[in-house]
């Protein structure tokens, strides 16, 4: 555990530059003065940290030492490889750095390690059923540009409108979810999420910009995620599913499922259920309760109720009709 931690400390401060004692306490959940020892035992190893005292001070590698002991053990090395996905790498314009950077990881291995073993057994395909990869032309401009902190000028069209608009953001992430790129920007004091399939006619200027100190890409997701989440489902439907209708759920997704469990009474006879599941809109609730079928009973809102049976009364006379003119 010590000698693992001193390599560690020692990786953090070759790549991190200066730390304080405290930030290195925190990191590994210990104490300051565990940090002090750890210290003295590297320099005494014969590495050069120094300390710089005051109040902005800290522990720090003398200027240009830089370890070739990495550490890496082949279960590290596989994780890499299978970290390494080909086709956003492609997609952002890195796969020939991509493979450079595992051939030169093989080759920094013993002879007898085989890491390349993962990725001949474990393949990550991030594009959901039934929908092919939203063609990206814009993307390695995009991801340059997050690359290189320079500002971002672009025509960007919004879901369900043909013309485009001129947007100058501040490109500060990209994020990779369910096979759809989002690039996350700044545009004057605000921080919003662009679809980068609608991104068009990128283009990076000479202008750097300055990330926010306490921007965090994962947390800022993690949270923007949430928040888009709860205010996407404005309504709430009152229904009574059959044991079908609950297994059913995971067709409207994770939100449904999980205030389907939160708010399910106790079975009656048959098995069925009353619970509330939230909708995006009436309308779209209704689309939606289709795909239950006859397993789904809805009590309210009197509103969604009364749609959703004009929907399927409609639904039944066309499909009659078509069969009275097969008929005749």
């Amino acid at each position: 555990m010590l000698a693992s931690r001193l390599l560690s400390i020692l990786m953090l401060l070759q790549t991190r530059g200066r730390m304080s004692a405290s930030a290195l306490a925190r990191e590994f959940e210990v104490s300051v003065r565990t940090i002090h020892r750890d210290i003295d035992q590297l320099s005494a190893a014969g590495i050069p940290v120094y300390a710089d005292r005051g109040r902005s001070g800290g522990f720090q590698l003398l200027d240009g030492y830089r370890t070739k002991l990495t550490g890496l053990t082949q279960p590290e090395a596989e994780t890499l490889f299978l970290a390494g996905l080909p086709g956003p790498a492609a997609q952002l314009g890195l796969a020939d750095i991509l493979a450079a950077a595992r051939l030169k990881l093989m080759a920094a291995l013993p002879a007898n390690a085989q890491p390349e073993r993962i990725a001949a057994r474990f393949h990550l395909d991030p594009v959901a059923w039934f929908r092919g990869a939203d063609p990206l032309p814009s993307l390695p401009v995009v991801a340059r540009a997050v690359w290189s902190e320079r500002m971002l000028s672009l025509r960007y069209r919004r879901a369900g409108q043909s013309e485009t608009r001129a947007r100058r953001l501040a490109p500060l992430g990209l994020v990779l979810k369910g096979g759809i790129w989002y690039l996350v920007a700044q545009s004057g004091k605000t921080i919003r999420t662009y679809r980068v399939a609608n991104i068009h006619d990128a283009e990076i200027s000479d202008e750097p910009f300055t990330r926010p100190k306490d921007f965090d890409l994962p947390t800022h997701w993690e949270r923007a995620s949430r928040d888009y989440e709860a205010g996407l489902y404005r309504e709430q439907a009152d229904v009574r599913l059959s044991p079908q209708g609950l297994s059913r759920l995971d067709m409207l997704g994770p939100t449904v499922m999980d205030a389907a469990a939160r708010t399910a009474r106790k079975p009656d006879r048959r098995g069925w259920v009353r619970c509330t599941l939230p909708l995006e809109s009436l309308e779209t609730g209704v689309r939606e309760l289709l795909r239950l079928g006859e397993e789904v009973q809805v009590i309210g809102p009197p509103l969604l109720r009364a749609q959703l049976a004009a929907t399927a009364t409609r639904i039944a006379m066309a499909h009659g009709e078509q069969r009275r003119r097969g008929k005749a």
